[in-house]
């Protein structure tokens, strides 16, 4: 059993900068061979042909604008059976632009066997603007911590034993983390 776990975000955009900076620190810790930690940034091609690459789990880190306090972290595992879809656009990828949605989508268009997701996200408080600039603010830097433990928690929990071929949805309600239901937004 393979998993991934993929940073992703702009680090030229504040905050957006969060899923970098959670694989850098990720990367830094020992991890078993079966982890592979990967900084994607802005790359979504490169993540989409990532994720046929025979994972079993993929751990998407990310920030995620869902109306709470900046800093917030979220664990998500999305309903794939009942998201609506955008048009026949949807799989379309830009390999410089960064959108898990459409990543994952042009998993399903292609054929390859999607992996188990769960998205770890964290609401921000700064996008850098139009500007842009780099460093997290105080708040989401904070979170990073918070975020790394809840990755190594999942995946402990998914090396753990179980029943040959039983599936087991990650459970938010057993971490410290402020879980959220739903999909990719």
């Amino acid at each position: 059993m393979k998993a991934l776990v993929a940073g992703i975000g702009n680090i030229f955009m504040g905050d957006d900068g969060f899923g970098c900076e959670v694989a850098q620190r990720l990367g830094r810790c020992e991890l078993p061979d079966s982890v592979d930690v990967v900084d994607f940034g802005i790359r979504g091609m490169d993540l989409g042909y990532a994720l046929t690459d025979g994972y079993d789990l993929a751990v998407l880190a990310d920030t995620m604008q869902r109306g709470n306090a900046p800093g917030t972290v979220y664990t998500i595992e999305p309903d794939f059976d009942n998201r609506r879809e955008d048009g026949p656009a949807a799989g379309l990828v830009s390999p410089h632009a960064m959108d898990p949605k459409r990543v994952l989508d042009l998993i399903a268009t292609i054929g390859a066997r999607r992996p188990r997701v769960v998205l770890v996200g964290c609401e921000p408080d700064d996008l850098g603007g139009e500007a842009g600039h780099m460093g997290l603010s105080a708040a989401v830097a904070a979170a990073v911590d918070e975020a790394v433990a809840e990755i190594q928690a999942l995946l402990d929990e998914w090396r753990s034993p179980q029943e040959p071929g039983a599936y087991r949805p990650y459970d938010t309600s057993q971490h410290g983390s402020h879980a959220a239901p739903g999909g990719l937004t």
